[in-house]
């Protein structure tokens, strides 16, 4: 059975950094490409980041990249969002998602199974 638990999640000041995780049981992060999506209540799901199996590409909205770093460690089984210079635009409930395939896909139906998600807070 695929389980994603991501953890992590806090209220931070804007400006500030957090790292979330998204620890995998079932898979291996190694052989499924990992999606991080967010959703608030005025906004409908969206597609973060996302790590893929072919070479480790990466991925990354507009709207984080420069500030947003995803990573995988097979090892521990697990995949990370490293956000700096955070902002309120970025308060949200985060996800991750895993899907069989090297193929990104910024829509939420092609992923195949998700964690509950992770409740990430800026304000000041």
């Amino acid at each position: 059975q695929v389980r994603l638990a991501e953890s992590g999640g806090d209220s931070v000041e804007p400006g500030g950094s957090l790292t979330i995780f998204c620890a995998a049981s079932g898979i291996s992060v190694a052989d499924y490409s990992i999606g991080w999506f967010r959703q608030t209540p005025w906004k409908e799901r969206e597609a973060v980041s996302m790590i893929s199996t072919q070479k480790d590409a990466t991925w990354y909205a507009e709207s984080v990249k420069g500030r947003f770093t995803i990573s995988r460690d097979s090892a521990k089984n697990t995949v990370y969002l490293q956000m700096n210079d955070l902002g309120s635009e970025d308060t949200a409930v985060y996800y991750c998602a895993s899907r069989d395939g090297w193929f990104l896909s910024g829509r939420p139906e092609h992923w195949e199974h998700w964690g509950q998600g992770t409740q990430v807070t800026v304000s000041s």
